[in-house]
């Protein structure tokens, strides 16, 4: 009896196991380069019932606002980072959170960068998800990248938001 005991016991625990690994959240990171190659922040993405959070810390950028996006493809070659492709946008939008056909599902809010160099970005966005083969994946064939252009976007302006070059760049990863 109390081998059946020992067994069941075991039995729970690492069935317990398996549920709580199931539930942990889906994670993502990115580490942005500009086009010499310098670290000018970090992206973690976590994807919860609201939809993807996304926290962007950058450091070393010229003041101002900029507009970020996540882009279609997961390759960031320096200098301009043209081969991020356009913005995410499986869904054949306008740009522009604020265009009334839009937006883009790789459109996010402007990042503010201070006087010192510095900024962060905490935006939650239900247009795109870290699930592989769902709708709007950022795992899709190829990959997703995210960028920092260097002004801040307008949120209307299709295709790219008035929002200039690509400053910083960072392949979206699995974390």
């Amino acid at each position: 009896m109390r081998r059946c005991l020992r067994l069941l016991g075991a039995v729970l625990i690492l069935g317990g196991c398996a549920t709580a690994a199931t539930d942990a959240p889906l994670r993502a990171q990115t580490v942005l380069r500009d086009k010499s190659g310098q670290q000018v922040g970090t992206a973690t993405l976590t994807e919860g019932a609201d939809g993807v959070r996304i926290r962007v810390t950058a450091s070393h950028l010229p003041p101002g606002p900029k507009g970020v996006h996540v882009h279609a493809v997961g390759t960031c070659d320096p200098p301009d980072f043209v081969s991020a492709g356009a913005h995410f946008n499986p869904t054949g939008r306008k740009h522009g959170r604020l265009n009334p056909d839009g937006s883009h599902a790789g459109d996010l809010p402007n990042l503010v960068i201070d006087a010192a160099g510095s900024g962060g970005l905490d935006a939650t966005t239900q247009a795109v998800t870290l699930k592989t083969g769902a709708a709007g994946s950022l795992f899709g064939e190829g990959g997703t990248s995210l960028v920092i252009h260097a002004q801040q976007d307008d949120e209307k302006t299709d295709p790219t938001g008035n929002s200039g070059a690509r400053i910083a760049c960072g392949v979206i990863n699995r974390s």
